[in-house]
């Protein structure tokens, strides 16, 4: 009977082990690499060149303790870095928008169409360079579920107020010269499999053709990247001319005006003077900053800036329970110890910042792999086949994550080693 129980728990206790292996083998590898390259005698010579190797001895005399400790602040830094670039990317479409240009939209509502003899007529004020039409689509390719950012815009002007979108040479001319041409952002482009010469159908669930039909054939002529990395190249753009001609309702109106300024400093004159334009009229204006118009955009699906810091709160607080709780513990069971090393002749100073360094130093590596696994993930995101903003894990959040490993590291390091600051050696020894 020995015997069988004796078998149940070796495969009990296997199970365990292929169940978790996801969390503890990644650590596992790492340190039989260490072992095998010898950066392990390395850590340890150079520990104790710096004064370092009681510290490191100390992180490391319970691996399991050490293990789940920075398995905890590991995940907090993952979802830290993860959900930092997501905000990220969405916030890129308003960090990223021209300074000096001007959106200008129907006052009652960006949903409601304009007369597209307001475009000449914004063309006819002054401190204007450029001045472009957009009517969104509504499209979607094959399936409902294959919803996309699409565009009707005015092939001309559209380049020269958008110049942020980059195509080639070749491209761009294919894009004036082709009335049926469309061009698609990369990302947009990669998930559906699209290229340069394809024909591919795109319905919408907004307009009708006259025919009764929702679906236009267009040719792929392009396909753009961005100027910045965080460029949104998940929309599609296609000729108004060709959307006006063959649309069974709404021709001659378009969903929204775009316009650059001579200079950032007259934007106030000029959204003014297009407001006034068009005031006591059937269709009165709203002109905004770019920047005002996204923001007001992403702002129709919440307060993701809120939601998105409340998670990363809650994680980091729990961990800073977690980590605290553990610091003070492993500091309460060393008290002899500490007791034996001030009779030994180490100050109270000393000690205080090995004891920091000891939380500081395991708050910086936790946080690091979770800022590596982090980087990976973003890569593995950016290529898989989905309708996402490019995640981009930029040097701002790297450094605020920094910040944040040391303001850990300081706050669950600083009770355990005021206590060994101030602990009489007579005390200390006759805890024991």
């Amino acid at each position: 009977m020995t015997a069988v129980w004796h078998y149940i728990s070796l495969i009990f206790r296997l199970l365990i082990r292929i169940v978790t292996a996801p969390v503890w083998l990644p650590f596992w590898i790492v340190w039989w690499l260490f072992e095998k390259t010898g950066i392990n005698r390395l850590i340890v010579k150079v520990a104790m060149a710096l004064g370092l190797y009681l510290v490191f001895k100390n992180l490391t005399r319970k691996p399991l303790r050490l293990f789940l400790t920075m398995f905890a602040t590991f995940v907090a830094f993952l979802i830290y870095g993860t959900l930092s670039t997501f905000e990220s990317a969405i916030d890129a479409g308003v960090e990223l928008s021209a300074d000096d240009r001007l959106i200008v939209v129907n006052k009652i509502n960006f949903t409601q169409p304009l007369p597209i003899s307001y475009v000449n007529r914004v063309k006819g004020l002054e401190n204007l360079t450029d001045v472009t039409h957009l009517n969104w689509f509504g499209g979607y390719y094959q399936d409902p579920q294959n919803f996309m950012a699409m565009f009707a815009v005015d092939e001309d002007t559209f380049l020269t107020v958008y110049n942020e979108i980059v195509l080639t040479p070749e491209e761009r001319q294919d894009w004036l010269g082709s009335r049926q041409g469309l061009i698609a952002g990369k990302s947009i482009a990669d998930q559906y499999g699209w290229k340069v010469g394809d024909r591919i159908p795109i319905n919408s669930n907004i307009f009708s053709k006259a025919d009764g039909s929702t679906s236009w054939e267009f040719d792929v002529v392009g396909i753009y990247t961005g100027t910045d990395a965080q460029t949104d190249t998940s929309s599609v753009y296609f000729h108004y001319d060709y959307f006006n001609e063959t649309q069974s309702f709404g021709r001659d109106f378009i969903g929204f005006i775009g316009v650059r300024t001579v200079d950032p400093a007259m934007n106030e004159g000029v959204i003014k003077a297009i407001d006034d334009l068009f005031a006591n009229t059937p269709y009165e204006t709203e002109t905004v900053p770019e920047k005002v118009f996204n923001q007001a955009f992403i702002e129709q699906i919440g307060n993701l800036s809120l939601i998105l810091g409340s998670v990363v709160f809650a994680a980091f607080f729990i961990i800073l329970v977690i980590v605290g709780n553990s610091m003070v513990l492993a500091i309460r069971e060393r008290t002899g110890e500490i007791g034996v090393l001030k009779t030994l002749g180490f100050k109270s100073t000393r000690i205080f910042f090995m004891i920091l360094a000891e939380s500081l130093l395991l708050a910086i590596f936790s946080g690091a792999l979770g800022l590596l696994a982090t980087s990976l993930a973003v890569v593995a995101v950016n290529q898989a086949p989905i309708q996402l903003p490019v995640l981009v894990l930029t040097p701002a959040i790297i450094i605020e994550a920094l910040v944040i490993m040391i303001g850990l590291g300081l706050v669950t390091g600083i009770l355990p080693a005021v206590n060994a600051l101030r602990l009489n050696i007579i005390a200390a020894l006759s805890r024991q």
